[in-house]
């Protein structure tokens, strides 16, 4: 069986970074990637210094032949579905769905997060017209009428302040929840309306927005707009490799990737548990890549 010096797991742009930083720095690494990341269903990628506008295969495209040149570095299209510690060896087994095992010395958990929605439609027209950030895509949609899609105070304060910067077209869609009197008034002075009732239904084409309809009946004409998921890890690995978290989910590091469970090193969205960007991400994989390499130097000199 082959001895790995890390086994990167996930290949966003977090895993795909410190891989590459493994590979120069001459690391036998292996990514495992089953090409679940959260970005796929988007058209465009945007905020990339040199990428902007790219899309999101092609930048993985892109990034997957610029590790060609490392002979090290290996990538296998598999999900890893346990993690096994050898506490003996100070290694870790890392076993895939293909029934294969690998060993390796260090880890670097970069497997992002997935989206859950309180409204099935939204997948319909999640990533082409309805968005859960504006930096990513509030261009695209500046002065067109927007829809928010929030469920309680904090968000819906927040994304909908925060797109007022791109467009001034705007209704808040709460589902239900009934918004605070302060609130609704900030909102009203800004001539932003406000609808509580619940959502029935979504209609539009191809993934294109046109209305939202409410159970008291209503039609609300709107062509795209902004929608606050709930996030989640995917996987229990951290979880069940005794990683620390802090007391809102996110994963205690060190500021630089690694991990209160020795030998673990997280980067990316997985750390927080919440959205990052593109190149977030990929100076997250940079950084934990550094302090890999380190330990690995430190272990072995």
């Amino acid at each position: 069986m082959n001895k790995y010096d890390c086994i990167v797991i996930g290949g966003g742009p977090a895993g795909l970074s410190g891989a590459l930083t493994l590979g120069r720095a001459r690391r036998k690494i292996v990514i495992f990637d089953n090409g679940t990341n959260r970005n796929r269903v988007t058209q465009e990628s945007h905020g990339f210094l040199t990428r902007d506008g790219i899309k999101p295969q092609e930048f993985k495209n892109f990034a997957l032949k610029g590790l060609e040149t490392y002979p090290s570095i290996s990538i296998f299209n598999e999900t890893v579905i346990e993690i096994n510690r050898d506490d003996q060896n100070d290694l870790f087994l890392v076993h895939t769905s293909n029934n294969k095992s690998y060993i390796t010395e260090k880890i670097l958990l970069s497997t992002g997060i997935q989206e859950e929605f309180s409204l099935s439609q939204i997948r319909q027209y999640y990533g082409k017209s309805l968005f859960s950030c504006p930096y990513c895509d509030g261009w695209e949609l500046r002065d067109k009428p927007l829809a928010i899609i929030a469920e309680n105070d904090e968000h819906i304060n927040h994304m909908t302040k925060l797109v007022f910067n791109w467009s001034k077209d705007l209704i808040v869609f709460t589902n239900g929840y009934q918004l605070s009197n302060k609130l609704r008034n900030d909102f009203e002075n800004k001539k932003i309306k406000v609808y509580t009732a619940v959502i029935k239904n979504l209609y539009g084409n191809h993934g294109n927005l046109e209305s939202i309809e409410l159970e008291t009946g209503e039609n609300i004409l709107r062509s795209a707009g902004f929608v606050v998921p709930n996030f989640y890890r995917p996987n229990k690995f951290a979880k069940q490799l005794k990683c620390q978290v802090d007391e809102n989910g996110g994963i205690i590091t060190d500021g630089a990737g690694r991990t209160t469970a020795n030998g673990i090193y997280i980067a990316g969205e997985t750390k927080k548990a919440g959205p990052s960007s593109l190149m977030i991400a990929a100076a997250d994989g940079n950084k934990a890549a550094f302090s890999i390499n380190m330990d690995i130097t430190l272990d072995r000199f």
